[in-house]
């Protein structure tokens, strides 16, 4: 519909408007159904059931839902041309393909809609001429217009370009970093050989994609809370920039694919990849709303990344390795927490609702995270001091150096969190960060010269 030309007379034919032009990304059931998973895991069922009886009955109260209504991604471009016909004098209608209750609720919530109009055929084959049928009994034959977006022009390779860096971020193919750990026990152990390079690399990939899947499960489940975030509602979920079936279909390809690739090295590491699913999955439900069990659970899969690696390349776990895992990151999910509180409080936030911390929590948050850093240094140190050590490397008193430089980071991403100088991952804030980058490079120079 050309605006320039609308005709301004309040008998003029109605307007319509696709609901898919208004709210972006859609699938508001589904995200309805993980929102829920999320705060009450428990209603999921009742809320399915009360969709096919809403669906049957239009007497029935609204089910019970938890999505935000207020913070969907709303198509600005749409809503100003809906304001615009309206001044004109015009009548909007919004017709919907998703749900009944959540249509309704998005047009109470706007307030610029005449009527709403519901195919409630949308699975069938032929729904959109079904849809048309119903619009001409409506408003009769032509007695209608449409009021689209404009259409731009088509540049395959910028879109597809800007698809792929939007998936890319979905993946969080920046956090695949983190499994790197899988190559620790690599080197700890002096396993240097091209089969054992090639069954840790394997057992990286299957971390990396499992963590992905993981990844858009999670955004499914904090929808809300992230489009109530001044950063994580850019997310592409959360921004309508992907479809949410889109998203759920991309995790499950991606655990499955990583569940063959763990398969492809042994049956052992595809069981340690299935516990790290299992604890993440707890995780993402559960655990990140319980105080300190979250952080707890995040060393845990930290740590099991390492297991993941020893049992790739077939050798036994140190148990001081695991130990010094566990107390470090620790230390940064600690941190992690920190940073999401200070931000919170900076922006005048209320506390998050999906996590279990207060404002008044930071200092005591503070404190367990520079205990968690300095036994992570004690452990280190005993490690050195161990019979392992000192058959493994020639120069063994040499990894003392490493200690000191242990403190100073820790320390030091703890300073800069206070300053709210660090980002709420302070793992992905180190590999920026060129100071901590230099101190990895020198921490690798150190256990060269110790071998």
């Amino acid at each position: 519909m050309d605006l320039s030309s609308a005709d301004t007379s309040a008998n003029a034919a109605p307007i319509v408007v696709e609901l898919a032009d208004v709210v972006m990304g859609g699938d508001l059931s589904l995200q309805s159904i993980f929102a829920l998973l999320g705060k009450h895991p428990a209603g999921v069922f009742e809320l399915l059931m009360s969709f096919c009886r809403a669906e049957a009955d239009t007497n029935l109260s609204a089910p019970r839902s938890t999505l935000d209504i207020s913070l969907l991604p709303y198509n600005k471009t749409m809503l100003a041309q809906i304001r615009q016909v309206l001044c004109a004098g015009r009548r909007v209608y919004l017709i919907s393909d998703e749900d009944r209750w959540h249509t309704q609720r998005i047009a109470d919530h706007l307030g610029l809609f005449a009527g709403v109009i519901i195919n409630d055929d949308r699975d069938e084959p032929n729904s959109k001429a079904t849809l048309e049928m119903r619009l001409a009994k409506a408003f009769g034959a032509g007695g209608f217009e449409r009021l689209t977006l404009p259409i731009t022009a088509s540049r395959s390779w910028v879109d597809l370009l800007e698809r792929m860096r939007l998936w890319t971020r979905l993946f969080r193919v920046h956090q695949w970093s983190k499994n790197a750990l899988v190559f620790v026990p690599l080197i700890t152990a002096h396993q240097f050989e091209l089969l054992a390079f090639g069954h840790a690399a394997t057992a990286f990939v299957g971390f990396s994609l499992a963590a992905s899947g993981i990844y858009i499960v999670n955004d499914l489940v904090d929808i809300d809370a992230d489009r109530n975030h001044p950063r994580k509602r850019s997310r592409p979920i959360a921004a309508g920039s992907i479809r949410a079936s889109h998203g759920l279909i991309a995790a499950v390809a991606l655990v499955t694919i990583a569940i063959m690739a763990a398969s492809s090295v042994s049956p052992l590491l595809t069981a340690v990849l299935g516990s790290y699913l299992c604890l993440t999955i707890a995780y993402s439900f559960v655990l990140k709303r319980k105080m300190l069990l979250d952080v707890i659970a995040l060393a845990a899969l930290y740590t099991i990344r390492v297991v993941g690696g020893a049992v790739a390349i077939s050798v036994p776990s140190s148990e001081w390795l695991l130990g010094f895992s566990m107390f470090v990151f620790m230390a940064l999910a600690l941190i992690k927490r920190y940073v999401e509180l200070t931000t919170g409080l900076d922006a005048d936030l209320p506390d998050p609702a999906n996590r279990n911390y207060k404002r008044g929590d930071l200092t005591i948050v503070a404190s367990l995270a520079a205990a968690a850093s300095f036994n992570a240094v004690t452990v280190f140190a005993l490690y050195i001091s161990s019979e392992t050590v000192h058959r493994l490397y020639r120069h063994p008193y040499n990894l003392w150096l490493i200690c000191p430089i242990l403190m100073y980071w820790l320390g030091r991403a703890l300073m800069m969190a206070h300053r709210r100088e660090m980002d709420d991952d302070p793992i992905l804030f180190a590999l920026k960060d060129r100071n901590s980058v230099f101190l990895f490079v020198l921490v690798g120079v150190i256990l060269l010269s110790a071998i």
